[in-house]
């Protein structure tokens, strides 16, 4: 496939998945894998995609006020770190155990996302923390976000996965935050992942350019429309896009594997 025909596959993954908070990068990652490029360079490439569209989409987002400040920032610092070590510790990994470890996170996130959420998380517990924005409460229980957290950005950084894959189920199964926050606020923790391994990718030597650069216009212009769909699609809607675009590409990248 030409650089130009893959522009046009980019453009249309930016536009559905910045719909559901992934942003594209599970996506971006396949699509260049089975174009024929090694995972490593693959993964560097999807990673500046995907920092390039979330970021407009996560501008728009931020206008419609869909994003929640107290858990971007929390939640953002422990991606940053652990999504860079996953950039750079990336290169020391089998290929081969990158898309086994690719197609496994996203289906899981499936999976997850199919779960119906708990209506009431207890607070009164030391590892619950309470995060508070305008009028809206959230309980985080640290004994679940943070390893699935940790975990996720070191994934995300390694395999060129977005984060938004587990950030999103995380948010709406343990947090009841409603689905259009958590797409909101799952795109700017995507940037914050996605330019986190983006930089580990770059620290390693894996990167092309003038491959990448054509790519991320065509991302940020999917984005930019996806964006502007989000508001005008039922959250249940949005709910089962995510769940079933994940399903599709797992199944794909374990036939690619083996």
């Amino acid at each position: 496939m030409s650089t130009w025909g893959l522009a046009v596959v980019i453009m249309l993954i930016a536009f559905f998945m910045t719909m559901t908070g992934r942003g594209g990068g599970n996506f971006y990652v396949l699509s260049l894998v089975l174009s024929g490029l090694s995972m490593n360079i693959a993964a560097s490439t999807g990673q500046f995609i995907l920092m390039s569209s979330s970021l407009v989409a996560a501008i728009l987002f931020s206008k419609q006020k869909m994003n929640h400040w107290s858990l971007i920032i929390f939640l953002g610092a422990l991606l940053f770190v652990s999504s860079m070590c996953g950039g750079f510790f990336g290169k020391y990994f089998n290929e081969k155990y990158l898309k086994i470890i690719f197609a496994s996170a996203m289906f899981l996130a499936a999976l997850f996302m199919l779960r119906k959420p708990k209506r009431k998380l207890k607070s009164d517990h030391f590892w619950v923390i309470n995060l508070k924005s305008k009028d809206e409460i959230f309980h985080i229980n640290l004994l679940i976000t943070l390893p699935v957290i940790l975990l996720t950005g070191f994934i995300s950084g390694m395999v060129g996965v977005s984060g938004g894959s587990f950030i999103v189920p995380l948010m709406l199964l343990t947090m009841n935050v409603p689905m259009h926050i958590a797409v909101g606020t799952s795109t700017t923790l995507v940037f914050v992942s996605a330019s986190a391994g983006f930089f580990g990718h770059l620290g390693a030597g894996f990167f092309d350019l003038s491959l990448a650069l054509p790519l991320a216009i065509a991302g940020v212009i999917g984005g930019f429309f996806g964006a502007k769909m989000v508001l005008k699609t039922k959250p249940m809607n949005l709910k089962y896009l995510f769940a079933g675009t994940q399903i599709i590409a797992s199944i794909v990248m374990i036939f690619n594997i083996f």
